[in-house]
């Protein structure tokens, strides 16, 4: 178990440019390093902005020539801004690190959040971040296309190690569109998180409508207000995310996860 605490940098009017908060990440980040600090989660809103991962391709980015900040983290294109809670947790791992446990974590935390404002959520098979699935196939509507093919296969975010059992099957020809409530990208350097989460709370997701979300086309965004059908605000939100955070990470037992080797 580990002490972790919690810097609100700025919300609404006082929303963190981008540039500030990735700054202060990485001093925060050194300092973590060193032992100087324990593990610091920092918990802000940015005003509006598009952020890509290294595997962000051209044809991802907005078509009208919107500006894009290029970042060290894993994943590819998504928007921050006004309605969304964004969450960088600063955390030393033991080595060797376990990256996908560390996601893992922040999921698990984000779906106990949107539990307790009724929202029912859960994993996708190969994809990150937290979904609200679509509905099953004896509920679709009638008519339309039809497509019967796994949209994985040729889906570069697709990661074979986000499969087992505790995640939901790929959508392909069992649900409607999935939803993305919580977006995650991570990086880990000298065995230190950055980065982190993206929930939305009450954004205007229509901004999301200028690229591909995190280069996955077979799905949408959503939120937790557009979900309950009533307005939700930031400042409800973030004791409920401090909380879960604070168990499930604060709690953790942070080694690796034992790999099974198969026998000789």
């Amino acid at each position: 178990m580990s002490e972790l605490r919690f810097v609100r940098m700025g919300f609404g009017a006082e929303a963190v440019d981008y540039q500030e908060a990735w700054d202060e990440q990485r001093r925060v980040h050194g300092a973590r390093f060193l032992d100087e600090i324990p593990d610091t989660c920092l918990l802000l809103e940015h005003p509006p902005v598009y952020t890509a991962g290294r595997r962000t391709a051209d044809n991802e980015r907005p078509l009208d020539g919107t500006p894009v900040v290029d970042v060290d983290r894993g994943g590819k294109i998504t928007w921050h801004g006004p309605g969304q809670l964004v969450g960088y947790p600063i955390q030393k791992l033991p080595r060797p690190v376990d990256v996908v446990a560390h996601l893992r974590r922040l999921e698990e935390a984000m779906i106990r959040v949107c539990a307790e404002f009724g929202v029912g959520t859960s994993r996708v098979e190969g994809r990150a971040g937290v979904w609200v699935l679509g509905d099953p196939v004896d509920k679709r509507p009638t008519g339309g296309l039809s497509l019967d093919f796994d949209p994985r296969l040729a889906d570069e975010e697709f990661d074979p190690r986000l499969n087992g059992p505790q995640y939901a099957p790929s959508n392909a020809g069992q649900r409607r569109e999935d939803r993305k409530i919580c977006a995650m990208g991570i990086r880990v350097a000298k065995g230190v998180t950055m980065h982190g989460f993206a929930l939305n709370v009450n954004p205007d997701t229509s901004s999301f409508d200028k690229i591909i979300p995190c280069g996955i086309r077979d799905a949408g965004v959503t939120s937790l207000s557009y979900e309950l059908g009533r307005e939700l605000t930031i400042d409800e939100v973030l004791p409920v995310v401090e909380k879960h955070l604070g168990d499930v990470l604060g709690n953790a037992d942070l080694r690796p996860r034992e790999v099974e080797r198969a026998s000789a």
